[in-house]
């Protein structure tokens, strides 16, 4: 990622389904790239980055609906439009066309609406930065929106696994956000 950058891109990443919502709002630079914006958010929620990911947005050229993702070259897949790699959020995102569907863990499925709120200056912070937010974002591999209610509710088949799972607590202040770089490295051995 470029250190260069004037303008800060503040997004709201609310997980789907989920009731009460479970989200956050983060600052990213306007260079960031779409595996970048992955990654922030991933830290950001609390998810592991252990699964492939897509996000589903409306082409600002085409007006086409468009996914970015991590382009496999020996299976490739003829839905995908853009690589994440190199699709950067200030090409795509404008106060015009604010959305986008982000999607991890296809067996789990879990849909985020990411919206951009705002576009402002840098300031002299570290970025990227989470502001807000509310709930634990549900542990991986749970079975999706159901097996989370389960696990909330006290329900899980297996739920002496989670005894410590607490989905009412998240503490913006101890978001700590990793490398995309070596998030990349750990990813590319998962799914080569």
């Amino acid at each position: 990622m470029s250190k260069s950058f004037k303008h800060i891109y503040q997004f709201k990443i609310v997980l789907k389904y989920t009731k009460p919502p479970v989200w956050r709002r983060i600052q990213v630079p306007e260079t960031y790239s779409f595996w970048d914006l992955h990654c922030a958010i991933q830290d950001a929620m609390g998810w592991t980055n252990s699964h492939l990911h897509l996000f589903e947005m409306q082409n600002p050229i085409t007006s086409e609906r468009s996914t970015i993702e991590i382009i496999d070259e020996d299976t490739p897949n003829l839905m995908t439009n853009h690589s994440g790699l190199d699709q950067i959020i200030s090409s795509w995102f404008s106060m015009n066309n604010r959305s986008c569907v982000y999607v991890y863990d296809m067996g789990d499925n879990w849909n985020h609406r990411v919206t951009l709120e705002k576009i402002i200056p840098r300031e002299d912070v570290t970025y990227p930065r989470c502001l807000s937010g509310k709930r634990a974002c549900p542990p991986e591999d749970c079975g999706s929106i159901p097996g989370y209610e389960d696990i909330c509710r006290g329900e899980y088949e297996f739920q002496e696994e989670y005894e410590e799972y607490d989905p009412e607590k998240f503490d913006a202040g101890e978001v700590i956000f990793d490398d995309p770089d070596e998030a990349w490295d750990f990813a590319y051995g998962l799914f080569q």
